[in-house]
């Protein structure tokens, strides 16, 4: 297991020579957003950033705040990742304007105990965060993933969400459109990502796919996304910190397993060590079932 330290240590050492370009979703606050600061520090401002959220005034402070050199790109694209169409559209922009990715990190999340409630393409607004736009997006930004392994250069995707968490999954209603409650979304949305990730790994064996479990990481999703969590989270409150990770180091670990990892599928717990298969989900053809079902649900144009 590493150490804080020594994961610290191992981010400062990664200097290329080429300047590395990151994609970041949910990068305005928690998770994202110490990813985000962490990666910029180590690289002493000489990196090209895209920071994606729905805050742009909180996306303005941080960039504000990110050391800079003559290398120093950083940009900000809002985006709602609930819907797909909004996903489609910034990938194609980004296809556009990128020459490369070498690490799209998924970051984005919902917090969230409430009833269903659908977007207007028919996806459960939580699946929808927790999931489908990582699918999507993953999907569509992969040819910028592979130009960066082209070029000899480190090419890598990193889901911060439940590797490792107890797995259950209901292959015959995927997408809960029939057994719907908001646990069971809940738990479905690690082995959703479990799948995926393995699948993309097994479809680009030489793209590094990294898989993290968050576990307890204090973020202000906790507190701010439901009154009912921020009632249930206060009487708790100090048992909370003594157990949680903050996000600034959370992210160091994070970082750690992301450049750690040279290609294939990579499952990491919360300090970032290799948890091997541990709790992924046991089930026939999960993998191609959970892909066919995505490519459908997400509307990505599929590459013949």
């Amino acid at each position: 297991m590493p150490s804080l330290s020594v994961a610290r240590s191992a981010n400062a050492a990664f200097t290329p020579t080429y300047v590395p370009a990151m994609v970041i979703t949910g990068a305005t606050s928690g998770i994202g957003r110490a990813i985000t600061e962490a990666f910029a520090r180590h690289q002493h401002g000489r990196v090209h950033i895209v920071l994606v959220g729905r805050n742009h005034q909180a996306a303005e402070a941080i960039i504000s705040s990110l050391p800079t050199s003559k290398d120093s790109t950083y940009e900000f694209f809002p985006c709602d990742l609930t819907l797909m169409k909004n996903v489609h559209a910034m990938a194609r922009e980004l296809l556009a304007r990128l020459p490369k990715i070498n690490f799209l990190v998924h970051c984005a999340g919902f917090a969230d105990l409430k009833s269903r409630i659908d977007t207007e393409e028919g996806i459960d607004v939580k699946l929808a965060a927790r999931y489908y736009q990582k699918f999507a997006l993953t999907y569509d930004l992969l040819p910028l993933v592979r130009k960066a392994k082209d070029l000899g250069e480190a090419a890598s995707v990193i889901d911060t969400f439940g590797a490792g968490m107890p797995s259950f999954i209901e292959m015959e209603d995927l997408g809960l459109k029939k057994t719907y409650t908001a646990w069971r979304a809940l738990a479905h949305s690690g082995p959703y990502n479990d799948l995926m990730m393995a699948e993309f790994a097994r479809r680009e064996p030489e793209i590094a796919f990294v898989y993290t479990g968050v576990g307890f990481v204090y973020t202000s999703i906790l507190t701010t996304s439901n009154p009912i969590l921020w009632l249930l989270f206060l009487p708790l409150r100090p048992l909370f910190w003594l157990l949680m990770m903050s996000a600034p180091d959370y992210a160091e670990y994070a970082l750690f397993a992301m450049l750690d990892a040279d290609k294939g599928l990579h499952r990491r717990d919360q300090k970032g060590n290799d948890i091997g298969m541990k709790n992924f989900p046991q089930v026939k053809d999960g993998q191609r079932l959970m892909w066919e079902h995505s490519v459908v649900e997400t509307r990505v144009q599929v590459e013949e």
